[in-house]
């Protein structure tokens, strides 16, 4: 397993360091005005289908049901049902893309209230309409990722989202050398989305037997199928909780100049930690925990719940601190270029000290969810994320009049924590959760090193930041980056200290991790 995750993890650390590269061009060449606030809804709308269907929320409903199916009638029979799937949800989704764009000025008033009344309604139609067409290319990728995953091939999985930012950036270099108006800009950026969906699904495709995985292609809204949505679509919203609750802020803060602007440029951050745990835990976690419980191995599921919430608490927790203390170097270093101010950093900053209290709590959730999943429950998460989501809603409009877009962003932390403690009181009420020996010794030593860790990273970035305050950009960027490291590497130290992590065991994984999986 953790092989798998690692191999899982690094894809989704590229892609999201690509992302950053994505979104610190996009912040130089739309800064945080009407235009940015237009192309960020709507790339925002598109980016929540996308990571709906393809960063591991499917597999809480495919990967059980295709497993089953192969172990109980067959592969053949497995590739049909695949074939079924791939076909139907390819099609469903060519015909919501379709409808959605007809409906588009509803849609966009729905997300964004505040742009009513103003071209920048407008402006987010046109991005958005531009932006449909990576749905049709979304259906096929999405199936085929969550079989590839479910066969136990993780390294395509995981690396093929690479070209939907690599796409998107080399658009943009052009763009920025090109120097644009910045409402066109987005227009061709927004076209681009849809070519980069295209380029993920060939790249899928062009893997050996890429094309015999799911086969005959059939569409079916059968018994079957109905039972597949049934079960997929709750799975998919419940997965995609933290993205849902940004869409919250979003809709309170599009009544504020700029404050959308600056919760997605913060909320950017949040996903690097969040993406890593959170792919890893649909894409890995499922199927393992799926094939124990099929197998009624108690042990093996206590295992696979024991190891995967000492991932997600290892990564997490050292990572709120850092971004909470290096709140305002990191934006400043990433975002600060072009159209985007220093204002615009000190307000992005603020945001992001108030969403990372709440990226435990996204954690807990990622690391909880696939225990329901693999049980067939997928009515569980889904709950708790309506929860969080009502919860966020009800706050920002209060605090968020109150303290502007920190107020939006303490209420979707705020929702996270409510939907992860709803989570831990049904497990704990219903099957309870099978956490062993090792990782009730283990778990609190991880918060006393993320904890160490964090407070020897102020008292650095107390002495040092001062020094480099009037320093060419790039020394600031080398000293934040060698800060960075020196946290990394102080909490791996303290972690081997403390017996959580064994040196040989971590190379041991690290090199079975391979480029043969990526030839499977």
């Amino acid at each position: 397993m953790i092989r798998s995750f690692l191999t899982v993890s690094v894809g989704t650390l590229a892609s999201r360091l690509l992302g950053f590269a994505r979104d610190a061009m996009i912040a130089a060449l739309l800064g945080t005005g009407p235009v940015a606030d237009a192309f960020l809804v709507a790339f925002q709308l598109v980016n929540v289908v996308r990571r709906l269907l393809t960063e591991g929320a499917l597999n809480a409903a495919l990967v059980p049901a295709w497993l089953r199916v192969r172990e109980t009638e067959g592969a053949v029979a497995a590739a049909a049902f695949a074939g079924i799937a791939l076909g139907t949800v390819s099609t469903a989704l060519i015909v919501g893309a379709a409808l959605t764009g007809l409906l588009m000025p509803f849609v966009i008033t729905a997300l964004a209230p505040g742009f009513a009344g103003h071209p920048t309604l407008q402006l987010a139609v046109d991005d958005a309409r531009l932006m449909l067409p990576y749905l049709a290319f979304a259906g096929p990728v999405t199936v085929m990722m969550a079989l590839l995953s479910a066969q136990g091939r993780f390294a395509l999985t995981a690396f093929s989202p690479l070209l939907f930012n690599l796409a998107l950036i080399a658009v943009m270099i052009v763009l920025l050398g090109w120097r644009q108006d910045a409402a066109y800009a987005a227009l061709v950026l927004a076209a681009t989305v849809g070519i980069a969906g295209l380029l993920q699904l060939l790249i899928l495709l062009s893997r050996r037997g890429g094309g015999s995985i799911a086969t005959p292609l059939r569409i079916s809204f059968g018994a079957d199928m109905r039972g597949f949505f049934g079960k997929a679509i709750p799975g998919m919203i419940a997965s995609s909780g933290p993205h849902f609750l940004v869409v919250a802020g979003a809709v309170i803060a599009s009544s504020s100049p700029s404050a959308v602007s600056w919760l997605y440029f913060a909320n950017r951050l949040i996903e690097l930690p969040l993406g890593i745990v959170g792919v890893a835990m649909g894409t890995v976690l499922v199927p393992e925990l799926t094939r124990a419980l099929h197998g009624d191995d108690r042990s093996a599921v206590a295992r696979a719940e024991s190891r995967g919430l000492e991932l997600a608490a290892g990564l997490a927790l050292p990572a709120t601190l850092g971004l909470i203390v290096l709140s305002a170097p990191v934006v400043r270093m990433l975002f600060e270029h072009g159209a985007f101010t220093a204002s615009d950093t000190a307000a992005t900053a603020q945001a992001l000290t108030w969403l990372a209290l709440g990226l435990p709590a996204h954690v807990l959730v990622k690391a909880l969810s696939p225990a329901f999943f693999a049980r067939n429950d997928t009515l569980t998460p889904l709950l708790a994320a309506l929860k969080g989501f009502a919860v966020a809603i009800v706050l920002a409009i209060v605090l968020g009049q109150i303290f502007g877009a920190s107020g939006i962003a303490a209420s979707i932390a705020l929702g996270a924590w409510s939907s992860a403690l709803a989570l831990i009181r049904r497990g704990a009420a219903i099957s309870g959760f099978s956490i062993d020996a090792a990782a009730r010794r283990r778990l609190p030593r991880i918060m006393v090193a993320a904890l160490a860790m964090g407070g020897l990273l102020w008292l650095m970035t107390m002495f040092v930041l001062p020094l480099t305050a009037t320093a060419h950009g790039i020394a600031q960027a080398v000293v934040l980056l060698m800060l960075i490291s020196g946290g990394i590497a102080v909490y791996g130290l303290l972690l081997a200290l403390f017996g959580v992590i064994r040196w040989d065991d971590t190379v041991s994984a690290i090199r079975q991790t391979t480029a043969s999986d990526l030839r499977d």
